[in-house]
């Protein structure tokens, strides 16, 4: 399974600069934000995509001091993973997430429903473009069940 989440171009390069090691001048915003935690005593725990609504995930960051006093602080998904890579701190799912929100990546599915597709379009003529729904039969235009 995959989550897909759409994240804007500065998040998606903080995360893809991360992963790639790429180290600036000058701290970037999340390495501005990861020193402001250490700075303020805390360090980050862990990290929880925990909703799906409406289209939009939601993340929580976890911190926690040395007396184990934890902090909740709401977040953007790409922001609370670019945090997180940063620290090496884990990425948790919730199960209500991973049931609403990933899809499959099943290749050879995949890659079987292409072939049906190819398929159809092979066959398909112009004279198809001019046949309302209800004239077709269920081999011309098979139901999803």
């Amino acid at each position: 399974r995959a989550l897909t989440i759409w994240i804007g171009t500065a998040e998606a390069s903080a995360i893809i600069r991360q992963l790639e090691n790429i180290k600036s001048a000058r701290p970037m915003t999340h390495d501005l934000v990861c020193n402001m935690i250490d700075q303020l005593g805390y360090h980050l725990v862990k990290v929880e995509i925990n909703d799906l609504n409406a289209d939009t995930y939601y993340a929580n960051i976890y911190l926690s001091d040395q007396a184990d006093k934890e902090l909740i602080v709401d977040s953007r998904p790409s922001d609370a993973i670019a945090l997180a890579l940063r620290v090496e701190a884990p990425i948790y799912v919730t199960a209500n997430v991973i049931a609403d929100g990933t899809i499959s990546t099943d290749q050879s599915r995949d890659e079987e429903e292409a072939g049906e597709f190819r398929d159809w379009l092979k066959d398909l003529k112009p004279a198809d473009f001019n046949r309302s729904p209800d004239s077709l039969n269920d081999e011309e235009f098979p139901s999803e069940n």
